[in-house]
């Protein structure tokens, strides 16, 4: 093991068995394992039979020990760096260490292993080749919603977390803006009482209002858009347009339309350049009209 690393190591999502062989070595190795919960990760060490200082690095903290580890790995102490559950920085604490030793000239070191979005996605039935992962959805009504509708013309996968006191609300939310959309809920993920719904938020809703309780965090999926590239051309020109009509440079319209209708600019250009070169392929292709002709054959000329 090289000295002065922080290794970033993946731990399992309820099940055990899906720790890795490499992230048991490198549990074994490090001088530290810094980690999101030191009870819960002090149990899965005990479990492995590995014992190890613990230092927490949670939400609140993450800022102030970032460049505390990152000094400490730049002064030769190798680092594991785990969450409760999962891949490290994922929806979990770890971007700003990973930027910290970055910066400190750290070598960071990501170990493979389970992630929530990606297990449930796979497993979801809902295109994978192109999806955005959009983390926990906001806990208020109205940041919500409005997250909700900034998906409505999006041609990929979105995947979300939520928790089970406000499962119900989200579906709710989903069913109102997003209609039909297919949706897959997923819970309790390599645990006992593993569940995967598929159908519309409505039917989902539906499903779990009728249980006594609803528990374990939920993976949410939500499927694109049957017409998705149609809809966000239309949005993208008249979303422009507007934006246009209120000053805003063609640049900064279309960049503030792209925002609006939850693409980058990069997609909202390649969106409209294909819809150009579609409209021209049509043109071009359109059958002509013949030109009208006299009774006799020849071309009209003005009466002498």
């Amino acid at each position: 093991m090289t000295n002065g690393s922080i290794y970033l190591v993946a731990t399992p999502l309820g099940n055990l068995e899906d720790i890795t062989l490499r992230a048991i070595r490198i549990l074994q190795e490090v001088d530290l394992v810094a980690c999101e919960d030191t009870r819960r990760t002090g149990r899965l060490l005990q479990h492995l039979q590995i014992s190890k200082p613990l230092v927490s690095c949670y939400d609140q903290n993450e800022a102030r020990r970032a460049k505390q580890l990152a000094a400490r790995a730049a002064s030769g102490e190798s680092i594991a760096l785990v969450c409760d559950a999962g891949t490290p920085g994922i929806a979990d604490p770890g971007y700003r260490v990973v930027q910290a030793a970055i910066e400190a000239g750290v070598t960071v070191v990501p170990l493979p292993g389970p992630n929530a979005a990606i297990t449930a996605l796979a497993a979801s039935g809902l295109p994978t080749h192109e999806f955005s992962f959009k983390g926990f959805l906001p806990a208020r009504g109205n940041k919500r919603r409005s997250a909700i509708r900034a998906i409505r013309q999006s041609g990929r996968t979105t995947v979300f977390y939520e928790s089970p006191h406000r499962i119900l609300r989200t579906l709710g939310d989903l069913g109102e803006i997003l209609g039909g959309r297919r949706v897959v809920a997923v819970r309790e993920l390599s645990k006992m009482f593993e569940e995967i719904l598929r159908g519309t938020a409505t039917s989902i809703r539906e499903e779990l209002e009728g249980r006594p309780a609803v528990k374990g965090e939920f993976v949410l999926l939500i499927g694109p858009a049957e017409n998705a590239e149609e809809l966000s051309v239309a949005a993208l020109e008249g979303t422009a347009e507007r934006l246009a009509e209120l000053g805003a440079a063609a640049t900064d319209a279309l960049e503030l339309a792209a925002a609006e209708c939850g693409i980058s600019p990069a997609e909202a250009r390649r969106l409209l350049r294909r819809q150009a070169k579609s409209d021209r392929s049509a043109t071009a292709s359109a059958p002509t009209e013949p030109a009208e002709s006299s009774p006799g054959g020849s071309r009209d000329t003005d009466e002498q």
